[in-house]
């Protein structure tokens, strides 16, 4: 064999010319000639995985348009409208069809949607915003200043009763030409800028729509935004109740087409029911679904994601109803006694982070810390809480199992009520709550309420002892209406009715300065007062929870403060993918 091989190397390398190749091989052995073509296969395929390797090496994968996402829903929309919207089914529809001057990011900050650019005054009392020249509507018609004004006038008409009034409250637009609108404000507001997501509704479509009628428009259903997606296809059951939303990436979208070419809604009554719908495959998408739901979810092997979303729930004292919580001890005892971690593992299955101050988890580059941190066990925490009540001067009797403390004027028990709303994990958190504080001595009753109930009959009139409840914090960080003195009384929201000369004047420093660190700053001394006050015990911010596709692409859950913000880069997720040469890609 080895001489066959030099024999036709020989042939074949001293051949002067191309077109005497033909000749040689005729002169082959028909051995030879086996050799020869195997050689010139083998040469050809080398030559083929060597160009495939270099090819593959050289290319990478891009987004590419294309391919429908389904999300499941519980509950079906009636007011997709930026101003009106009232359900997460609402809001999911509207952050998806309607975009506004800014954008939130899930980073947590705002960048320009129809905004080309935007300025503010020195003394902060003015906002300048430009409009991107080419914007429009889902029905070809430009956006203008005028949809602006008539969005937020319409917003702060009080006939209408939009969600979003407070927000726009004493602000005054004006035109200044059909691309420039400026806002001014009757005081420095930091947070304002947030409001400038709201999403702006086409005036061509919505002026002749009086403020009685404005609610009952067919446009609430079957919305014209400029968001980047819009209506395709709605499918009704026999009744005329929408069962889907189909819709569709708008190409003029101010930030560019979706790259997904569809989104399904598919709306389920109940969460049983849309879990039930993910199990068949019906959806690939759902949002907040319960903690103890979860792990037969994880086990046919749903993708879960999820973010702290800042949300404060804590035990808000009423000292003015119950004057047994007037004693500081009191509210320190109780605070000891709290196993935050042992709430957050049982009610929402680990799926939350703990917390020590009015701010959640995440805003500030520091947490506040709990000074009893270093307790670890039930008996220790039981033991220091007593201690807290000896030291107060209080005395335990034996035959009411129950602290008791005398005044010269007052005589004071340790009990109390604890009123929350009738939903599973608040009433499963009170529960817990109230057996750690029976176990130091003390007599807790709990009451639960409807939702409504409890917002109108015992929130607003204050009549409660101590109220386990949540505050939703914006993005911005504006803690003013939840801890300011001047909110103690309704349409306020300081629930505790805490009055603190010092950390009024911090709260107003705080959202008055153009400077974040500024406010960082007297946010932290603010904690630092609540701190030593004690006008409630936070516990925790809960997690949003997503289980979503694992076929969608540069999904970003980020800081979500709402549900429908888990959409807030949709624009940038994709499914399809296209290998390009990545000196393209540049």
């Amino acid at each position: 064999m080895k001489n066959i091989y030099r024999k036709l190397t020989q042939k074949i390398f001293l051949v002067p010319k191309e077109e005497s190749i033909q000749k040689n091989i005729k002169t082959f052995s028909p051995s030879e000639k086996i050799l020869f073509f195997a050689l010139v296969i083998l040469f050809i395929g080398s030559v083929i995985i060597i160009l495939f390797n270099i090819n593959k090496f050289f290319l990478v994968e891009v987004p590419s348009k294309g391919g429908m996402v389904t999300e499941g829903v519980i509950g079906s929309p009636r007011f997709i409208n930026p101003i009106l919207a009232v359900s997460d089914t609402d809001r999911d529809l509207t952050t998806l069809v309607y975009s506004g001057l800014m954008k939130a990011t899930p980073d947590g900050n705002l960048v320009e949607d129809l905004a080309e650019s935007y300025n503010i005054s020195e003394d902060g009392l003015i906002y300048d915003f430009i409009l991107k020249d080419d914007i429009f509507f889902h029905n070809g018609v430009k956006v203008n200043s005028d949809d602006v004004i008539f969005t937020i006038q319409k917003t702060q008409d009080v006939g209408l009763k939009s969600p979003k009034r407070a927000s726009w409250d004493g602000v005054a637009v004006e035109k200044i030409n059909d691309k420039e609108i400026r806002f001014i404000l009757k005081q420095p507001y930091t947070p304002f800028l947030e409001n400038t997501t709201i999403g702006i509704l086409p005036s061509h479509i919505w002026a002749d729509e009086n403020s009685g009628q404005f609610s009952f428009s067919m446009f609430n259903n079957k919305p014209i935004g400029s968001g980047p997606y819009k209506i395709k296809k709605i499918k009704y059951n026999s009744s005329g109740k929408p069962l889907s939303y189909e819709l569709k990436s708008f190409k003029k979208y101010a930030l560019g087409e979706p790259y997904i070419s569809n989104i399904k809604f598919i709306f389920y009554p109940s969460e049983s029911s849309l879990i039930d719908g993910y199990k068949k495959r019906e959806i690939e998408n759902i949002n907040s679904i319960s903690p103890d739901k979860l792990s037969e979810l994880e086990k046919i092997g749903a993708q879960i994601k999820h973010t702290p979303i800042p949300r404060v729930f804590a035990v808000f004292f009423n000292q003015n109803q119950a004057t047994v919580l007037a004693n500081k001890e009191v509210r320190e005892s109780l605070a000891v006694a709290l196993d935050k971690k042992k709430i957050i593992q049982k009610v929402l299955g680990g799926y939350g982070k703990e917390i020590n101050g009015p701010i959640p988890y995440g805003i500030l580059e520091s947490a506040k810390n709990d000074k009893h941190n270093e307790i670890i066990n039930a008996e220790e925490r039981m033991e220091l809480a007593q201690e807290i009540l000896k030291k107060g001067g209080w005395k335990f009797d034996e035959e009411k199992t129950l602290w008791k403390k005398e005044t010269k004027k007052e005589n004071f028990e340790l009990r109390f009520s604890l009123s929350t709303a009738n939903t599973p994990e608040l009433k499963s958190a009170a529960e817990i709550i109230a057996e750690e504080w029976r176990n130091i001595g003390a007599d807790v009753n709990i009451k639960i309420f409807e939702s409504g109930d409890l917002n109108q009959n015992i929130i607003r009139p204050r009549k409660y002892d101590m109220l386990l409840f949540g505050e939703v914090i914006s993005r911005e960080l504006d803690l003013f209406a939840f801890w300011h003195s001047s909110q103690r009384n309704d349409p306020g929201l300081n629930i505790a009715s805490y009055a603190n000369i010092t950390a009024d004047k911090l709260l107003e420093d705080a959202r008055a300065t153009t400077d974040k660190n500024v406010m960082i700053d007297k946010y932290k001394k603010f904690e630092d007062e609540i701190s030593a006050d004690i006008p409630a015990i936070f516990i925790y911010s809960p997690d949003f929870i997503y289980i979503t596709s694992k076929n969608i692409k540069n999904f970003e859950l980020g800081l979500v403060t709402a549900p429908e913000e888990r959409f807030l880069n949709i624009h940038k997720w994709y499914k399809e993918t296209d290998s390009v040469w990545n000196f393209f890609t540049d």
